[in-house]
């Protein structure tokens, strides 16, 4: 009880002496660190994060324990392991420092125009949602991935670079079956295609059906390796499919996909203004056509 008592003592004596300096440098780490973990988990080395922490905890262990041959080995494989791991990642790391330098990423850290991106993300998910409706009346097949936190720079990769604007005919002339990237997926990240004609894995499940197609499975293969939203047309019956966390969501009417996209990329709290700013695009361009 007099050291509960003395403790608290000492808690108080504290805290006349933290100024708001001291808050404010506090506040800052606690930011760094928060961007930090988030820019490692978003680029898909999890695991490696997760071995790292692991390491961590077994050496404060080792070291309570007073197990030092143990501590020790695990010190040296620290100190190699640092030097193997900014050789391994060294892609990754240039990745992180230009999102950083990135005036997105800048914005975005300092909560600038939030509203304005959940706007354009959304107009690209209204291209996208005309652009799958048409070709499922053609029976165009389409493949088209929604790249959310976790980096999808390797699947990019293998595809061909586009960086343009989304719009609902550049989408209809990549997938037209005579073009070169029809067969490919496209990639759109935020409200921009990336990358066209991209090779995803396939799924290994056994239990999808076995009338799903290549473009299915690679749609549901990509879901299960990262939390990306994937929307597939089927060339041969035209139905709208939406594969997430592996798993397939089939014949999707063209408001239900649109609603499924709004809030699973841009959440609930943003979605009515959203809503309501594409109902007056659709009334505008209705009135256009009449």
């Amino acid at each position: 009880m007099k050291e509960m008592q003395e403790f608290f003592s000492n808690l108080r004596s504290t805290f006349p002496t933290v100024t708001v300096m001291d808050i404010l440098d506090i506040l800052v780490v606690t930011v760094l660190i928060y961007y930090v973990i988030s820019l490692i988990w978003n680029t898909g080395a999890r695991r490696i994060a997760k071995a790292i922490i692991f390491l961590l905890v077994a050496t404060a262990i080792t070291d309570l324990l007073n197990l030092h041959t143990v501590n020790y080995l695990l010190d040296r494989v620290f100190q190699l392991g640092f030097v193997a791991l900014v050789i391994v990642f060294q892609p990754e790391l240039r990745r992180i420092l230009e999102r950083v330098g990135s005036k997105g990423y800048v914005r975005g850290l300092l909560g600038m125009s939030a509203g304005s991106a959940a706007a354009e993300q959304a107009g690209a998910i209204n291209e996208v949602v005309e652009a799958c409706e048409a070709m499922s009346r053609e029976r165009v097949g389409a493949l088209i991935v929604f790249e959310r936190t976790i980096s999808l720079d390797q699947i990019a990769a293998t595809g061909t670079r586009i960086d343009a604007e989304v719009s609902q005919e550049l989408i209809r002339n990549i997938f037209f079956p005579k073009a070169s990237l029809h067969d490919g997926a496209l990639l759109v990240r935020n409200d921009r295609i990336e990358a066209a004609g991209c090779v995803l894995p396939l799924s290994e499940n056994r239990s999808l059906s076995t009338d799903l197609g290549t473009r299915h499975r690679a749609g549901v293969g990509i879901s299960e390796h990262c939390d990306a939203l994937v929307v597939i047309v089927s060339e041969e019956t035209g139905a709208i499919s939406v594969a997430e966390e592996g798993m397939l969501k089939r014949h999707l009417a063209a408001q239900t996909l649109k609603k499924l996209l709004l809030q699973e990329l841009i959440g609930e709290e943003k979605q009515v203004s959203v809503i309501d700013r594409l109902k007056r695009k659709d009334r505008k361009k209705e009135g256009e056509r009449g």
